[in-house]
């Protein structure tokens, strides 16, 4: 028996080595972990339930036979996370690269199976060349395979994937299903054709870096959503999101104790009366979530927008929020689509929703309507109609026409509605409607600027205030700023029985 135990330990040790002390080494110079230090890192303590560590690969092409690859290069298993059991894969690039032969991706299809039949959330670490090009087909059935156990589990258990070094060809699309995306700058990058394939196309002549790195993805295309400096940041990223989630689509967030709801008077300094001086909505979002901690999801993207989570008297919500500091908080495509996706994500896991509002519409223009700003704002509208999660909406400042309609409005399904007194809920801006509804007044008076600047303040009298809403039930009330941490506490906890059925169905066709 002792001797079998020492054969098995030394069986043991020679795979944790991946492709050797050599290519270690080089993996480290290139400032990454392995695929083994990575998993180490994300589990409490270390303590790691690896599964499939013997399997090898059985392709005998082009001289693979005479190829010893450790654990068949991607490392299987399950741990905790914040105390919570988490299942996760970790591609060693040490080994062939990283890439995806046929039983390298049947390890991560079995550990995709269990994560689903035990309801726990799966943490997916790329670092691959892409498909083992020595296997052929087998390659392509694995990652056909892995995109429909994507697609299975998508709404059923959160998925999360860490970008720690190339992903490339069909690998991207993986990640790209999956709930949240992380890149490590200047380590990672994502493309479907490299820059060598897009020069021999097009001509074109471009850097991995700047064709995909984690930047470019962060704040241009938005396939990623969080950007960390390092393996090791990228990894408490992934802790902190998973702190603010549920295990599966049939239970709740962790709940964290508070003690106080109460709001400092700073509060009254953030946002102007006049709607046409800027502030940053994070500066309100801080007072309002619970010790003033915020994860921004989509930081770096369609910046008109803000999404995250956050905290409120404990549980966990997750913000939506317009960005007057950017573009004065408009709507464009770009930010429909954002927070839609994060409202979905939402949804599915049962996490309340909570959104600030402040904008003056949708953003005018060529390049917005021949986009398709139509089919885009209309995914907002979607998303916050199909929620049943409880709904909860302030409205800050501005909330003009359609904009304020998408922006979770009583009339797509909100359940708790407040403004502040500082709120304009209107068709349009004092200044337009008032062009609009007096032009003739406007044109044919002896002094035409005197008279467009009173019937300005007389629509805004009208029009441009909460409580014309307010008394048609549209506004459930106006709450003084202060107050606003505590009656979201309140709507919270009133909440929590919501239940609100849909139509049978198959699913819905979203405006894709």
């Amino acid at each position: 028996m002792e001797e079998l135990i020492k054969k098995l330990k030394e069986m043991e040790e020679k795979i944790e080595k991946g492709g050797g002390e050599a290519l270690i080494e080089k993996q480290h110079k290139a400032g990454k972990l392995t695929a083994r230090e990575r998993l180490q890192l994300l589990f409490d303590n270390g303590i790691f339930v690896e599964i499939d560590k013997f399997v090898k690969h059985r392709n005998t092409y082009f001289g693979l036979d005479k190829k010893e690859l450790p654990a068949d290069g991607v490392v299987t298993g399950i741990g905790k996370v914040n105390g919570r059991p988490v299942a996760a894969f970790s591609q060693d690039f040490t080994v062939m690269g990283g890439s995806l032969g046929e039983m390298h991706a049947k390890k991560i299809i079995k550990v995709m199976d269990l994560a689903l039949k035990l309801g726990i959330p799966l943490v997916g670490i790329n670092d691959s060349g892409g498909a083992r090009i020595q296997e052929g087909v087998d390659s392509l059935y694995g990652y056909g395979e892995i995109f429909y156990r994507n697609t299975l589990a998508s709404g059923v258990i959160p998925q999360i994937t860490l970008i720690s070094g190339p992903c490339a060809g069909g690998a991207v699309y993986s990640p790209a299903i999956t709930d949240f995306v992380i890149m490590v700058d200047k380590v990672s990058q994502m493309f479907i054709t490299g820059p060598n394939v897009i020069k021999a196309v097009t001509g074109e002549e471009i850097s991995k870096e700047e064709l995909g790195g984690a930047f470019v993805h962060n704040s241009k295309s938005g396939n990623a959503h969080f950007i960390a400096n390092s393996d090791e940041d990228a990894i408490n990223l992934i802790k902190e999101l998973l702190s603010y989630i549920p295990q599966n689509n049939a239970e709740d967030a962790p709940y964290t104790y508070s003690d106080s709801l109460e709001m400092d008077e700073s509060i009254l300094n953030i946002v102007s009366a006049d709607s046409k001086k800027a502030y940053d909505v994070r500066e309100v979002i801080k007072r309002i979530v619970d010790n003033g901690e915020f994860l921004e999801v989509h930081a770096h993207f369609a910046k008109s927008m803000v999404t995250g989570f956050g905290r409120i008297n404990g549980h966990s919500v997750g913000i939506i929020a317009n960005q007057p500091n950017v573009l004065a908080g408009v709507l464009d495509i770009d930010s429909s689509d954002k927070a839609a996706r994060f409202i979905r994500f939402l949804d599915a896991f049962n996490i309340p929703i909570v959104t600030l509002v402040d904008t003056p519409g949708y953003l005018p223009g060529t390049k917005q309507e021949h986009g398709g700003i139509i089919r885009h704002g209309a995914k907002l509208l979607y998303a916050y109609s199909e929620a049943t999660v409880p709904l909860i909406t302030i409205i800050l400042r501005k909330a003009y026409g359609g904009a304020y309609i998408a922006m979770g409005s009583k009339h797509l399904g909100a359940d708790f509605v407040a403004a502040w007194p500082t709120a304009e809920i209107a068709v349009m801006g004092p200044e337009g409607a008032a062009n609009i509804i007096f032009r003739k007044e406007i044109a044919n008076s002896e002094n035409p600027e005197e008279v467009r600047i009173q019937k300005i303040n007389e629509y805004r009298e009208m029009f441009a205030n909460p409580y014309v809403a307010a008394s048609r039930g549209y506004v459930d009330a106006v709450i003084d700023p202060r107050d606003t941490r505590k009656w979201i506490a309140q709507a919270l906890e009133f909440g929590k029985t919501k239940v609100e059925p849909r139509p049978k169905k198959k699913h819905g066709n979203i405006p894709l």
